[in-house]
């Protein structure tokens, strides 16, 4: 349908050569939803209009708003406050809205692939020395949503992941587990894979924290200490080996990562993320080293006495980057390099996301700079979507101290959670136990979820588990709740064989809060466009629960199944039906799922 502020901008436009005799491109046309303090549903900003008028703010907004009444027929009532006009849009109009989103599958988005731009989203990127954890959730979370939101404008999305299955921290678990392992195993142990390497790592640690106490009184930086420890000098020969292909080496390598892959595997399924591929640093540092040793050769990267390789980026106001080290082995900037160009070669792709917590915010302008020098044009199109760290009430976590808190862990304590509120309020009472097992896991799942998601990603957020299962305020819970209630009154309305008819909505005279609900749907592509706009599925979970709480205030307040009229009690039902869906597509955008009953 066509939006009512197009009409209102077109009209606007018409106003200005009829009534002012200029000339006036709808484009520039400003408006707004208005302020719930002023009567009104949206509201033209006046001042800039008054340059055609040659009259004062309200003058202005009254000749136009006289002129949308007459021009429009959505257009009922007007106000004009300062330099605002507010515009109140017909039941009419409102009840139409309800009318086409009912027939609208698609709920006014596009179908994904329906433009031609293919975007490249990158996210969970885990190290192959330990488990996922709370940041990796907060990661695959925003990525996996964000990847939704992009295919519901009508954007191809390619969902990639990139592990981190080399380099020093990796050859720290490899070390540990030659040291002390003793040949355990998944099998032999009972743990998953990759919590029996992140067990090395944090044993890896350890040691070298005892052997830098040996060494405090011997001068330097801590970072120059290490270095010169036995156990960091080791793993630094295990990285040599490693890249020079020894064959032992590379076994162990192949053996420990495929421990850590199951274990991820399973941990993205019990998450319900996906991904349409998977790289890995392995295959890909050697494009990056070639590509950094060819700028070499050209003269734009330059060479150090000790033998490593940097980029100058002091002419864009950053500093020297090493891409090589001394010993020949690569970093992480040169595997991203090589990285980056394999995917462009790969897919048409107009944009790359990373999807990298704030502390890469350097590593990502340098990258993008740095392959700019290198000739690659669309290093432009890079996108670091930056996100804040996720904190406990105990405080920061620290995976060398192994005093993450680990994915797998949280998720099974979110059911459990679950499993103990939804018992405290009897929620789930009369459920079979296979069913009611099913909705601690939504209910978990959705909680966690919605809890990390309703935070603009820019920010630092504290999770707190219970706070998030609460099925009151802004959680996923209380969402999941609204939508199995709208389910709820569906059904009963079957059950009584209640007529719900179309026609019922033009004779449909709405109260205040019904129109609020109406303009709340209408709203819900314009929403989703500016999620995608900002990459920021908060955008979504807010308006989503705004939804909700709206809608149970008018459940509350408002029969819907013994309403006044036959007319009306249909109207009410076609109301909630709508409301339904978007709450559950929005949710889904999420990557949330809704019961049908709670």
């Amino acid at each position: 349908m066509i939006g009512i502020e197009q009409k209102i901008a077109d009209a606007t436009g018409k106003a200005a050569a009829e009534l002012w005799n200029a000339s006036l491109n709808p484009a520039e046309v400003q408006i707004q939803k208005t302020r719930k303090e002023f009567a009104g549903d949206l509201t033209v900003v006046v001042f800039p209009l008054t340059r055609l008028s040659r009259t004062g703010p309200e003058q202005t907004g009254k000749a136009l708003g006289d002129y949308l009444q007459k021009e429009l027929p959505e257009v009922i009532d007007y106000n004009v406050i300062k330099g605002f006009l507010n515009l109140t849009v017909g039941e009419v109009f409102w009840s139409e809205v309800v009318r086409y989103y009912r027939n609208d599958s698609a709920l006014g988005l596009s179908a994904p692939g329906e433009c031609s731009e293919m975007i490249m989203v990158e996210y969970s990127s885990p190290n192959t020395n330990k488990p996922l954890h709370l940041g990796h959730i907060r990661n695959n979370l925003l990525g996996f949503s964000v990847s939704r939101i992009l295919e519901a404008i009508g954007k191809k999305v390619v969902k990639v992941n990139l592990v981190n299955d080399r380099g020093i921290h990796i050859c720290k678990s490899m070390l540990a587990w030659k040291k002390w392992g003793n040949g355990e195993t998944p099998q032999s142990s009972g743990m998953k894979g990759d919590h029996l390497v992140g067990k090395y790592y944090v044993l890896f640690e350890q040691e070298l924290k005892k052997q830098l106490a040996e060494l405090k009184q011997n001068g330097g930086g801590e970072e120059e200490r290490a270095a010169r420890t036995p156990i960091m000098q080791e793993a630094q020969e295990m990285l040599r080996k490693w890249e020079s292909g020894d064959p032992e080496t590379i076994a162990l390598w192949k053996k420990m990562n495929e421990w850590v892959y199951e274990g991820f595997d399973k941990t993205y399924r019990d998450l319900g993320v996906t991904f349409d591929k998977i790289y890995y640093e392995s295959e890909t540092y050697l494009l990056g080293k070639a590509i950094v040793l060819e700028a070499l050769k050209k003269g734009i990267l330059y060479r150090k006495e000790d033998n490593s390789v940097w980029a100058d980026l002091t002419d864009s106001g950053l500093d020297h980057k090493v891409l090589l080290r001394s010993d020949g082995t690569s970093v992480y900037m040169t595997q991203d390099i090589g990285t980056a160009v394999q995917r462009f070669n790969e897919f048409p792709i107009s944009q790359l996301i990373y999807v990298v917590g704030n502390e890469q915010n350097y590593h990502f302008q340098a990258l993008a700079i740095i392959l700019e020098k290198l000739g690659y044009s669309w290093a432009r199109n890079l996108h670091h979507l930056s996100y804040g760290m996720v904190e406990l009430p105990e405080g920061k976590m620290k995976s060398r101290e192994g005093t993450v808190v680990d994915a797998d862990d949280l998720i099974a304590g979110m059911i459990e959670t679950a499993r103990q509120m939804s018992s405290e309020l009897g929620k789930l009472d009369g459920y079979s136990p296979e069913e009611a097992e099913r909705i601690y896991r939504t209910i978990g799942l959705g909680a966690l979820k919605y809890f990390i998601l309703k935070v603009d990603p820019k920010k630092n957020m504290m999770f707190d588990p219970r706070e998030s299962i609460d099925f009151n305020g802004n959680t996923g819970p209380f969402i999941q709740y609204t939508y199995a209630r709208i389910r709820s009154v569906l059904n009963k309305a079957v059950e009584l064989k209640m007529a719900v008819k179309e026609e019922s909505l033009a004779r449909w005279n709405m109260n205040p809060k019904e129109r609020m609900l109406a303009r709340l749907v209408y709203e819900f592509p314009f929403v989703v466009e500016n999620a995608a706009d900002t990459y920021s599925p908060a955008v979504i979970a807010n308006y989503v629960y705004e939804l909700a709480k709206e809608y149970n205030q008018f459940y509350h307040d408002f029969s819907i199944l013994k309403a006044e009229s036959p007319d009306l009690v249909a109207a009410r039902l076609l109301l909630s039906e709508v409301i339904g869906r978007v709450i559950e597509k929005g949710m889904y955008l999420l990557g949330i799922d809704v019961p049908e009953r709670m």
